[in-house]
């Protein structure tokens, strides 16, 4: 006997791993203290994170205040050297 998939069915089955996942990412992350930060950060984030515009971020990386590299045309920024830059001017003012 055949059986046919509903997309009631495929629904249910999508909640229902999300859910498993979500578990699964809980459970890993219980043990660790504080949550993972990547190293490098796109641009946008950089923009949204320091809210400043892209022509300042391109200023950061063109005076060389901090790293980036470019993948596929898309430019990243070195966490540490955006904390370390914005940490110095705040004890200068």
């Amino acid at each position: 006997m055949e059986e046919m998939v509903t997309k009631d069915d495929l629904r249910q089955f999508g909640l229902q791993l999300l859910d498993n996942m979500r578990i699964l990412f809980q459970e890993s992350n219980q043990g660790q203290k504080e949550p993972i930060q990547p190293e490098w950060l796109k641009s946008k984030v950089v923009r949204k994170m320091l809210d400043i515009s892209p022509g300042s971020v391109q200023n950061l990386r063109v005076r060389g205040k901090v790293r980036f590299k470019k993948l596929s045309g898309t430019y990243y920024y070195n966490r540490e050297d955006l904390q370390k830059l914005f940490n110095d001017e705040g004890q200068q003012k």
